[in-house]
């Protein structure tokens, strides 16, 4: 693990502000989602990053009922859904 050498406290309502230079980094702005977990003593950060609802992939992506999809999926979604004659 790389250290930064930036380091920064914690206010009163328990946030904690990331340079500017890291939320560029990678791709951070305002309303991003951040999945937080503890990996053995460490506090770990993640981008959540979009993905299919079905199959993970995250190419191809779109919505279907304000829901991530990817092409393949929403195919065979489509497939599925047609009467058959």
């Amino acid at each position: 693990m790389k250290n930064t050498g930036v380091s920064r406290k914690i206010d009163d309502l328990g946030r904690l502000v990331l340079p500017a230079e890291i939320r560029r980094h990678f791709g951070l702005s305002e309303g991003t989602h951040v999945d937080i977990s503890v990996q053995d003593n460490q506090i770990v950060l993640r981008k959540v990053e979009d993905a299919c609802l079905f199959c993970g992939s995250a190419d191809d992506l779109r919505s279907f009922r304000d829901r991530p999809v990817c092409g393949d999926c929403l195919r065979q979604l489509n497939a599925t859904a047609e009467p058959s004659a």
